[in-house]
């Protein structure tokens, strides 16, 4: 008996408008910018058509690669609300795979925007056993002096002791797939940051996600016992926004592109694996083919990057030894670098920087559940 699980940031599923860009011209989109526009009015009525314009290329391409996964259970971030997943299964993924995803879950975290993590599910695995639900529960008001994980480096960062953890949440569902217990953590940790005095912006923001994994961790061992906890069935999905490694790009497209392996000495990430505490599956690929993600600001930084997990626990991992993950490019925009021997075909109607499916990558693999 097996099912399928992935995880994709499907990158802002919204339902609303956004009009922040007309007084902050850091969140104003780089077509309006072009234009002289004359007062708020116009440009809500601007933003409005560029929004809806974009979107339905966009939300094809997103569907695309959601169905590429052929996954039974979807963990996903960047959802506005249970409204706009529906709407997008309706009238996206329903054309595509017909009735598939009946299952949705969310709740409201943290974030500023309002994005969520979420999870969407069929009723049944692709072999026929039966997917139940269970339970959910938010963790998004755990505090960091709730958990005694308040620190000078937070301090620093102008965080106070009560503030919550996650940026978002950590959604734990527990599911029964074919009778056997399955639990999930849909998380979505801190973005990196601008840069703060001699820190970048991935090291200016690490005290946060660093809390986030404790928690994380924290939350696993306390539910099913720290001597306990590598025999269960359960998965940690999501967006981690770091990385224990990089593939860094030189070169350019005339001359030709070099790539080169950089390791971090410190990530987040090490939580939740040290020990042996759960195993990152996307590590079996090589690691010129770890990515999830392609990162540039120019020609003088670009680099790919795994931001986006499947950790699952030893027993599970144990189990799957052999199983490989599998990460979905091709609705990566053009102007995506892969390396050599990399290369896929783009969806249909795939653009040199939008529209595109996401920024992400998703990444699916299959488990026996034994």
């Amino acid at each position: 008996m097996s099912v399928r699980i992935a995880t994709f940031n499907v990158e802002n599923l919204m339902n609303r408008f956004d009009f922040s860009g007309y007084r902050n011209e850091l969140r104003q989109d780089r077509a309006l910018a072009l234009f002289d526009i004359a007062d708020e009015d116009e440009y809500r009525e601007l933003e409005r058509a560029r929004t809806i314009a974009h979107t339905d290329d966009a939300r094809q391409l997103t569907a695309l690669a959601t169905a590429s996964t052929r996954a039974d259970i979807l963990c996903l971030q960047e959802v506005d609300n249970l409204a706009a997943l529906k709407a997008f299964e309706y009238g996206y993924l329903f054309k595509m795979i017909g009735s598939g995803y009946r299952e949705k879950y969310s709740t409201a975290g943290n974030d500023g925007r309002g994005i969520d993590v979420a999870v969407m599910m069929r009723l049944e695995t692709a072999d026929g056993q039966p997917i139940e639900f269970e339970r959910m529960t938010s963790h998004a008001h755990l505090t960091f002096e709730a958990l005694d994980l308040y620190n000078e480096r937070l301090a620093a960062m102008g965080i106070e002791a009560n503030e919550r953890i996650f940026r978002r949440d950590c959604l734990e569902i527990d599911l029964r797939i074919g009778g056997r217990p399955f639990t999930l953590y849909g998380v979505h940790f801190k973005a990196m940051s601008p840069p703060r005095g001699d820190l970048d912006g991935r090291q200016a923001s690490m005290p946060v996600r660093i809390a986030e994994a404790v928690a994380v961790r924290r939350i696993i061992e306390e539910r099913f016992g720290a001597d306990k906890a590598g025999e269960k069935r359960w998965a940690v999905c999501g967006d981690l926004n770091d990385y224990r490694e990089r593939v860094v790009i030189g070169g350019d497209a005339h001359s030709g592109f070099t790539f080169e392996v950089a390791h971090e000495a410190q990530s987040s990430l090490n939580i939740l694996t040290e020990g042996g505490f759960c195993e990152n599956v996307v590590e079996r690929r090589p690691e010129m083919d770890r990515w999830t993600l392609y990162h540039s600001r120019g020609p003088e930084e670009r680099h790919l990057c795994q931001l986006d997990y499947l950790l699952l626990s030893p027993s599970l991992a144990g189990r799957n030894a052999r199983a490989m993950p599998d990460i979905v490019r091709a609705g990566q925009p053009y102007r995506t670098v892969f390396p050599p021997g990399q290369e896929v075909e783009r969806f249909p109607r795939t653009g040199w920087d939008r529209p595109k499916a996401s920024d992400h990558c998703p990444v699916a693999i299959t488990l026996d559940i034994v």
